[in-house]
C-alpha cells in the first residue's frame, strides 16, 4: 500500500524578494501567521473567496487590511464580496499589483510599492505583513498518467475515505484537499488514509 502526502505549494506572485522575505513579512497562510500581525496594518493579495476569508480572519486581529486586487470587482462569492467590503476595517485597493517590497533596516517588511494597472503609476504603502491568496497548487505533477486528478489536478479519491483511482494507493492532506488545506485537516485525512490503507492490507491478505 502507498499513502500520498505530497502536499501543495502555495501561487507566488513572482517578485524579486518574495522568497527572502518569507517569514519576515510574507505569508501564505492568514491561520498560521496572522497572530503575529496583532494590531498591525497588513496586505492581503487576491480577489477570490480565498483573499476575502484570509483578510475576514486577519480583520480580527489587525488594526487594518488592504485588499489588493488588479480587477475594480472581485472574483468572490456574493456573500463574501459583501462581508469584506462591508467590513469597517477592510480597505480595497482597486487596480493594484504588488511592484516590490521595501525592508526596513533589519530585513523585514515595512512597506510595499503598489502599481496601479490602468495608468502605471506606483504609491507605497506602510504595512508589516503580506499575505498572498491567489491560490494553491497540488504536488501531483508526478502522478499525472497513473493516478486519476480533478480539473485543478488535486488526486481524486472516493467519497468518505482516501482510496484513489488505483489498486492499494491512498491520498491525504493538500494533495487531494482543494478546500480546506488546513494543517489539523492534513493530519485528519492522513490519519484516515493510513485506517484505510491498514484495511485494505488486511483484506488482501485474508484474500490469499
Amino acid at each position: 500500500a502507498v499513502i500520498l502526502a505530497t502536499g501543495g505549494s502555495p501561487r507566488k506572485l513572482g517578485i524579486p524578494g518574495e522568497d527572502e522575505y518569507y517569514g519576515r513579512g510574507v505569508s501564505y497562510c492568514a491561520v498560521c501567521d496572522g497572530f503575529f500581525f496583532r494590531n498591525k496594518t497588513v496586505v492581503v493579495v487576491g480577489g477570490g473567496d480565498t483573499a476575502t476569508e484570509e483578510a475576514l480572519y486577519l480583520a480580527k486581529l489587525a488594526t487594518k487590511v488592504y485588499l489588493v486586487h488588479r480587477r475594480d470587482e472581485l472574483r468572490a462569492s456574493k456573500i463574501m464580496q459583501d462581508r469584506a467590503l462591508n467590513h469597517p476595517k477592510i480597505e480595497m485597493a482597486w487596480n493594484s499589483v504588488v511592484d516590490s517590497y521595501i525592508p526596513d533596516d533589519q530585513g523585514s517588511l515595512r512597506a510595499l510599492k503598489l502599481k496601479d494597472t490602468q495608468d502605471g503609476t506606483t504609491r507605497e504603502l506602510p504595512v508589516t505583513g503580506c499575505f498572498i491568496a491567489i491560490g494553491h497548487t497540488p504536488n501531483t505533477e508526478v502522478f499525472r498518467g497513473d493516478l486519476e486528478l480533478d480539473e485543478k489536478g488535486y488526486v481524486r479519491v472516493q467519497p468518505w475515505n482516501t482510496h484513489t483511482s488505483a489498486e492499494g494507493v491512498f491520498a491525504c492532506g493538500d494533495v487531494m484537499d482543494r478546500v480546506y488545506r488546513q494543517a489539523i485537516t492534513a493530519a485528519g485525512t492522513g490519519c484516515m488514509a493510513a485506517i484505510d490503507a491498514e484495511r485494505w492490507l488486511t483484506e488482501a491478505e485474508s484474500s490469499k
